[in-house]
């Protein structure tokens, strides 16, 4: 059953009390940084009226990250799961919403699977990024399907500067035998930019599955991954804006796991293995045909591709492809007030060694949204209409209101819908899927109040997310278990974030409390979500001493469910990590770090294990 009295600190800490709000701080973030994905046009992150954390590339290189996934884990209001170490399948939930109701941009194209529904998040280039905006909460009134539990955006490195070429270069070696490089170029100035960058991974792994688990071999699963970047642009003297992006990152990841005639592999995991590819491809045009219109056209492809061998010979191909069209219009109807009308195409296609009944679909979408402020007051208002190829039309809604209750201190409501069309694996799959699936729906309301002062800023965020015929695993479906559609869900929580200097240390940290309730009727009625950690915390340290950085990371989960009828636990678990930088000096530096210090032995997923301790060393170089 829900233990709701896991709501009561966290909002005695919303409505004034100081003993835990004093203690917690924010993701960093630079608060006249132009942010996009919360509105689809430029907005100062300090107007966006939704939950946003920016994660810009000196954030990345000072916590020593080496995946996304390393990063994701410290937004607020983010949980993730993994199955058995670097590479291996990693799933994220975001404010309690499943694993596929983020929607993930590359530079404005969408991404993901087609057959899964999900984004390979452990496969892209960490050292290729120059940010990430996470943007929590209902967004489907501006993207579409899967935006219910919010937004995240990969942007690539971009180029610029004073017209120089500048090179950099990263070299790294750690525990598990694990090897890392990359290395680039990138150059322009405000009329072209440019870079162009490669980077990869190798490393032996840990032994993904608990020993006595199904699936359990006696061995390293291991990884390896090779990326690559270009984003180059121009701009003319008329105004108009080129933009392009080509990403390609391509991976191999042994696993644990049966053969083709249902037995333990004799040889051992290494054996089962996948080759993995991810790719996308994207141009942008912006300019004005009038000085008080912005048009933005934007079309691309991405695709995941996924082939896997047991044994030795091949087992399973999985191919997906998404192509995809916008057309957007910013039209500023005076100081302060802008009206946006947008137009999105997407066609999504999968072909597999496993046949599905259908393999194709389109979805059409119209959207007008209005930006406005008045005095004290701010508002965002979206509407959408989507036209679904199987689903057919979906409305959908956000009105978001932000009052400025003194120069410091801020307070926000906002009301959203938001549907998700199921994947075609949860339709399709031989065996597996469940053709009757309806659309997933969904309602959310949020309170937020923050604060911005000389001393940091502060945020509390109090959201409910009612979600109508939630897809999950049901057990009792068919031989092995399928989708289906659970009926009702409810999601409350509350997420604390502030950022501050103290003693000569930065500190940001977050802290997320969740109830999720399964409402269906059946047996499960009353039970929590599964993967969805009640309680989370992150805390972030860091100082500079002349040439000398040192810096730690604090995560904790409380414990959760691995199933919907709550019989497996996932205890809770905290790790440590520190981390040290040397400048020898503009350009060069060296690092290393120790990750989960205490050797904690923890999972995420069931019987999945996670790496113990380990020690990792850098040598970055940045031409100025």
């Amino acid at each position: 059953m829900i233990r709701k009295p896991l709501i009561k600190p966290a909002a005695f800490a919303l409505l004034g009390g100081t003993s835990l709000s004093s203690f917690l701080a924010a993701a960093p973030l630079t608060l006249d940084e132009q942010v996009v994905t919360a509105t689809r046009s430029e907005r100062p992150v300090r107007a966006s009226l939704a939950a946003t954390t920016v994660i810009d590339r000196e954030e990345i290189e000072r916590s020593q990250a080496r995946s996304v996934p390393e990063l994701l884990r410290r937004v607020p209001g983010v949980t993730l799961s993994n199955n058995g170490g670097p590479g291996k399948n990693t799933t994220l939930f975001m404010r309690g919403a499943e694993s596929d109701h983020v929607l993930v941009l590359i530079d404005g194209v969408k991404v993901g699977s087609v057959s899964a529904g999900l984004t390979a998040f452990q496969d892209l280039p960490v050292e290729l990024i120059e940010r990430i905006e996470v943007v929590r909460g209902p967004r489907s009134s501006l993207y579409g399907s899967e935006a219910i539990g919010g937004v995240i955006q990969i942007f690539t490195r971009k180029g610029g500067g004073d017209g120089r070429a500048k090179p950099w270069f990263s070299a790294g070696y750690g525990t598990h035998d694990s090897y890392e490089g990359s290395a680039g170029v990138a150059g322009g100035d405000d009329k072209a930019w440019y870079n162009l960058g490669v980077s990869s991974q190798d490393t032996d792994g840990i032994n993904s599955r608990r020993q006595g688990s199904n699936y359990y071999e006696p061995d390293a699963d291991g990884y390896r991954n090779l990326s690559g970047t270009l984003r180059a642009g121009l701009r003319f003297d008329n105004g108009l804006e080129l933009d392009g992006t080509l990403m390609r990152a391509r991976a191999h990841n042994d696993y644990d796991d049966i053969d083709r005639f249902g037995f333990f592999h004799p040889l051992g995991g290494h054996d089962a293995n996948a080759d993995n590819r991810q790719s996308v491809t994207g141009g942008r045009a912006r300019f004005s045909p009038l000085e008080a219109w912005d048009v933005t056209l934007q079309a691309g492809r991405s695709e995941d591709r996924s082939r896997s061998e047991v044994d030795g010979q091949f087992d399973a191909r999985f191919d997906s492809k998404r192509d995809s069209a916008s057309w957007l219009n910013d039209v500023t109807l005076a100081e302060g007030h802008v009206l946006t009308l947008g137009y999105d195409w997407q066609r999504d296609q999968v072909s597999s060694s496993t046949p599905f009944d259908k393999d194709s679909r389109k979805n059409e979408g119209g959207f007008v949204q209005y930006l406005g402020e008045h005095g004290r007051q701010d508002w965002q208002l979206s509407l959408r209409r989507d036209d679904n190829e199987q689903f057919g039309t979906h409305d959908t809604g956000n009105a978001a209101w932000g009052l400025a209750l003194s120069e410091a201190v801020r307070f926000g409501l906002s009301y959203g819908t938001a549907f998700k069309a199921p994947s075609f694996n949860e339709l399709y799959y031989p065996g597996y899927g469940n053709p009757n699936l309806d659309a997933e729906t969904s309602e959310s309301i949020e309170a937020s109040l923050s604060g911005r002062h000389e001393w940091g800023h502060w945020s509390a965020n109090l959201f409910r997310n009612d979600i109508d015929d939630l897809i999950a695993y049901d057990s009792t479906l068919g031989p092995f278990g399928g989708p289906n559609n659970i009926g009702k869900a409810r999601i409350d929580g509350l997420e604390l974030v502030l950022g501050s200097q103290w003693l000569g240390w930065d500190w940001r940290a977050n802290a997320t409390f969740l109830d999720t309730e399964n409402r269906d009727g059946s047996a499960n009625a009353g039970n929590e979500l599964p993967r969805r950690p009640q309680q989370a915390f992150n805390l972030d340290i860091d100082r500079r001493i002349g040439r000398f950085g040192v810096g730690a990371t604090l995560h904790a989960e409380g414990r959760s469910y691995d199933d919907l009828a709550n019989r497996n636990e996932v205890a809770g678990y905290a790790t440590l990590d520190l981390r040290g930088e040397y400048w020898l000096d503009d350009e060069w530096r060296l690092q290393a770090r120790v990750t989960n210090l205490l050797d904690a032995d923890y999972e995420t997923a069931l019987d999945y294990n996670q790496p113990g301790q380990a020690v990792y060393f850098t040598v970055r170089y940045q031409a100025l």
